[in-house]
């Protein structure tokens, strides 16, 4: 009897020192699931915040392709008229994808526009008429840069 005794409570002892080592390593897993649920959360979030920036770049190109073919169909109208070209050229000068120095440029550009006849103050317009062919197309370099935009906004869109 009392051999049987000690075997089984060894066996108890065993058993419970395998149910205390068990019972750590569920808790380790556990843990481990609970790492792994809040990793996966976090990707999720950077992932949807990743996907909204692309998003809001890609319609960022799409309006500027947009803006930049606006304005590069209103320049190469020679015959355009001021006030259609100027706005085109704003729109493009507000994209937030067009680089600084592009938007100096396109500045620089209106800048020089000629005013209007009803603009101008009368002492102007007393001045001699000037030849015809007088006034040459002055965007040429203007086209150019916004077409290589238009190129670079396209590649990376």
């Amino acid at each position: 009897g009392t051999e049987k005794i000690e075997m089984l409570t060894a066996k108890i002892e065993k058993a419970v020192a395998e149910i205390a080592a068990l019972t750590d390593r569920i808790q380790e897993l556990d843990e481990d699931v609970g790492r792994w649920e809040k990793d996966t959360k976090a990707a999720t979030e950077v992932r949807e915040k990743e996907a909204a920036d692309y998003m809001a770049t890609s319609l960022d190109f799409g309006e500027s392709l947009d803006a930049l073919d606006g304005a590069i169909l209103v320049l190469k109208k020679k015959s355009a008229n001021l006030p259609q070209a100027q706005e085109a050229l704003l729109q493009v000068q507000a994209l937030k994808l067009v680089p600084e120095s592009s938007k100096q440029a396109l500045v620089a550009f209106l800048q020089q526009a000629q005013p209007a006849v009803e603009e101008m103050p009368d002492e102007m317009l007393s001045y001699q008429a000037p030849e015809a062919y007088g006034y040459e197309f002055q965007s040429g370099g203007v086209v150019d840069m916004l077409e290589k935009l238009k190129d670079q906004f396209a590649k990376q869109k």
